[in-house]
């Protein structure tokens, strides 16, 4: 079961957000991430809560942010409700669309498991329904994802494999490198991992 803490930063001026301290783990259905998020000064500033099943789609996301809170899962695409912060009112929204994403590192790895990519094969197109921080509004993006390598690494514990994706925003055009071992991600825009009490899961698709 890994358990870390990841740094959150701006991906454009690099100033800090905050941190995620999280720990993940695999099982026969699945694999479910649970995460606490603080601010720069340590304070409370959110959670998550995703379970995907064997095949990567989101059988149950839960998210909080700025008093925000987002409960969504795959139904006729993913379906969520999102309610503000007086707890007065829900919307409720649906969207023929794969899975969902955000800022925390679970959805990278979510998304990787959901795709089942080959390094070096062709890219996949996906469309995800993002949520913004701080406020959790629904925004619906179409990436695409190529698994450009994988690596083996040397570690006290065995070959370590990383793979790199190149992520390509199609509304934008803009690119980006997201690296992952197992289920834990190593570096992708706005955060760094830095620190990992256990080794991540092997957790290669079939």
């Amino acid at each position: 079961m890994p358990r870390g803490r990841y740094s959150l930063h701006d991906p454009h001026d690099h100033s800090p957000l905050g941190e995620e301290h999280f720990h993940c783990a695999t099982g026969p259905s699945g694999w479910r991430y649970v995460s606490q998020i603080t601010g720069p000064s340590g304070s409370p500033a959110g959670s998550v809560d995703l379970a995907i099943d064997d095949l990567g789609r989101p059988i149950r996301l839960q998210m909080r942010s700025a008093d925000w809170e987002v409960r969504g899962a795959a139904l006729d695409g993913v379906t969520w409700v999102r309610t503000d912060p007086t707890g007065e009112h829900a919307t409720e929204g649906n969207v023929r669309a794969h899975a969902f994403t955000g800022t925390s590192p679970a959805f990278y790895v979510a998304i990787a498991r959901l795709l089942r990519l080959s390094p070096g094969g062709e890219g996949k197109r996906i469309r995800l329904v993002h949520f913004t921080a701080p406020v959790l509004a629904p925004l619906t993006t179409d990436q695409s994802w190529a698994l450009v390598a994988r690596t083996a690494h040397a570690t006290d514990n065995g070959p370590l494999e990383v793979d790199e994706y190149q992520v390509s925003a199609l509304d934008t055009g803009e690119q980006y490198a997201v690296h992952l071992a197992g289920d834990v991600v190593l570096a992708a825009p706005g955060l760094e991992l830095e620190d990992l009490e256990s080794p991540p899961s092997s957790w290669r698709a079939p």
